[in-house]
């Protein structure tokens, strides 16, 4: 019988370092996911930044290519009316059109990157649960090892 009973001490004993095991396992895999969250907002504020700077930029050139259109049609003896004018309102109405563009395809990016940090919360969130559950069932098997040997005569 003190061979049993060891080994079944040995065996509880085992079951529940294996539990605490699981559990830190389990914290650790959320705290990367969590990690992973962080990174994936931050790419999106550093999207949401190189937006503006890309928009800052279209801004800057547009306005020179006006300038540049609105000299060229006066150095070439037209007024700045009609056709010129037409053409200077078409070149406004595409760079508009141009920075709505940017702007969608930046928000579309930031979108996705937010999706993959609260994707990788819940991923944390489940390692956890699952890290919980498989500690559970090492301290049933520690208990049933000890209540089949001591317990249920």
């Amino acid at each position: 019988m003190g061979w049993t009973a060891a080994a079944v001490g040995l065996s509880a004993v085992t079951s529940i370092a294996a539990a605490r095991q699981a559990s830190a396992t389990g914290k650790y895999n959320q705290a990367v996911q969590n990690r992973n969250a962080q990174v994936a907002e931050q790419e999106a504020q550093r999207l949401e930044q190189q937006n503006e700077f890309d928009i800052a930029r279209f801004d800057q050139q547009f306005t020179q290519l006006q300038g540049e259109t609105k000299t060229a049609i006066l150095f070439s003896g037209a007024e700045l009316s009609g056709s010129g004018l037409r053409i200077m309102k078409y070149n406004a109405e595409q760079a508009e059109i141009e920075k709505d563009i940017l702007d969608y395809n930046s928000k579309v990016a930031q979108s996705q990157k937010m999706e993959e940090a609260n994707f990788a919360r819940m991923k944390g969130q489940v390692a956890r649960m699952e890290a919980k559950q498989a500690q559970l069932g090492y301290y049933a098997a520690a208990g049933q090892s000890l209540m089949s040997n001591y317990g249920g005569g």
